[in-house]
C-alpha cells in the first residue's frame, strides 16, 4: 500500500462520511502534561471510524459481487459500517454477530436493513457463520480488518487528523487502540506517508492483550485471558495487520479496565462527548505513561461512541 492508495480511498468515500472535528481540552492537557488533539470519530457516520473502511471496501465491489451481497462478522461497529455502506449502494448485507454484542449495536445493524445472524461469542463460531452464509448466498466477504481496502479506508482518519492539526507542528505521537489492527495499521501507514517524523503507539486492554504479545514475537498470538470492558478490542491481529504494525508502530502499551473507565469518564465529564470504552484506551495509555508524553504534541483517535447506556461503568 502507498500514499496514493490512501488518497484514492479518501476521494472514494469523502461524500459518504463526515470529516470529523479535532477537539482539545485544557483540563486533560494539564493532567497529561501534553498537547492532545482528539480526532472525534465518535461523531462519524454509524458512530465509529469503521464507516471509512466499510465504505471503501463496499464501493469497490464488482457488479457480480453486488448482486450476491456481502457478508462479514463483527461484534458491533464494523457490522454497522458494512450495513450502512451496503444501504448506500442498495446491496444485501449479512452480518454474523456474537450473541453477547451490545444490543444497541445489533439494533442499529438491523435498522440499516442488514440481516443479523447471531453466534457464540468466539472467533471460530463467527468464522463458521460467515462460511455458512457464503455457502448459502455466494456473498462476498468484507473482513473487519484483514483486508487492504478496509485498512486504506481506516487510514483516512489519521490522514485527516494530520491535515487538520498536524501541519504547523507535526505530531510527536499518534495513538489508536488495537483489536484486529485495521485502524492501527491504517494509522501507522498514514503517519508514515503523510507525517514521517510522527511515531505511532497502540493501546490495548490488559484483558485482551494479544497484540502486545504478537508485536514481540512476530507471530499472531492469542491473549492469555479475555476479560475487559473494551468489547470492541477482543479480536486477534492477522498476519497482514501484524506485518504492517511491526514495521511502522513504535510500541503497544496495555491498560487495566479501571484505567480505561477513568479515561472514559474523564472524556464524558470534561469534553461533554460520548465515547465507548474501547475508545478510551489510548487516553488511558497517555495518562498511565505521562512521563513519556510530557511536553509533546499527541494525536488520539477517538474511535467511536456506540455505548449501551443501560450498562455504563460509572
Amino acid at each position: 500500500m502507498n500514499a496514493q492508495t490512501i488518497q484514492a480511498a479518501h476521494d472514494r468515500i469523502r461524500s459518504y462520511i463526515h470529516r470529523t472535528p479535532v477537539l482539545t481540552n485544557r483540563t486533560i492537557d494539564a493532567l497529561a502534561g501534553a498537547e492532545i488533539h482528539f480526532k472525534c470519530e465518535n461523531f462519524q457516520k454509524i458512530g465509529a471510524f469503521k464507516a471509512r473502511g466499510g465504505l471503501n471496501a463496499v464501493l469497490q465491489l464488482s457488479p457480480d459481487e453486488r448482486r450476491a451481497g456481502i457478508v462479514t462478522h463483527s461484534s458491533g461497529n464494523h457490522a454497522q459500517a458494512i450495513a450502512y455502506a451496503a444501504k448506500q449502494v442498495n446491496v444485501r448485507a449479512y452480518i454474523v454477530m456474537p450473541s453477547t454484542a451490545p444490543q444497541v449495536k445489533k439494533d442499529a445493524v438491523r435498522d440499516y436493513g442488514a440481516e443479523v445472524i447471531e453466534c457464540e461469542p468466539i472467533l471460530v463460531a463467527r468464522e463458521q457463520g460467515v462460511r455458512d452464509v457464503i455457502a448459502r448466498t455466494g456473498a462476498a466477504l468484507v473482513h473487519p480488518f484483514d483486508d487492504d481496502r478496509v485498512i486504506a479506508g481506516q487510514a483516512t482518519a489519521a490522514k485527516e487528523l494530520i491535515e487538520d492539526a498536524g501541519i504547523d507542528r507535526a505530531f510527536d505521537w499518534i495513538l489508536a487502540p488495537v483489536g484486529g489492527g485495521g485502524l492501527l495499521s491504517g494509522t501507522a501507514l498514514s503517519s508514515h506517508f503523510f507525517s514521517p517524523t510522527t511515531k505511532v503507539m497502540a493501546g490495548e486492554p490488559e484483558g485482551a492483550a494479544d497484540a502486545v504479545l504478537s508485536f514481540a514475537s512476530g507471530r499472531v498470538e492469542s491473549a492469555p485471558y479475555i476479560n475487559t470492558i473494551a468489547d470492541g478490542l477482543l479480536t486477534n491481529l492477522s498476519d497482514r495487520t501484524l506485518a504492517i504494525i511491526r514495521q511502522h508502530v513504535t510500541a503497544i502499551k496495555t491498560v487495566s479496565d479501571p484505567e480505561i473507565i477513568a479515561a472514559m469518564r474523564l472524556v464524558w465529564e470534561r469534553m461533554k462527548i460520548i465515547i465507548e470504552p474501547s475508545c478510551a484506551v489510548p487516553l488511558a495509555v497517555v495518562l498511565k505513561h505521562r512521563d513519556q508524553f510530557v511536553g509533546q504534541k499527541v494525536g488520539i483517535i477517538l474511535t467511536g461512541g456506540n455505548v449501551d447506556l443501560g450498562k455504563l461503568p460509572f
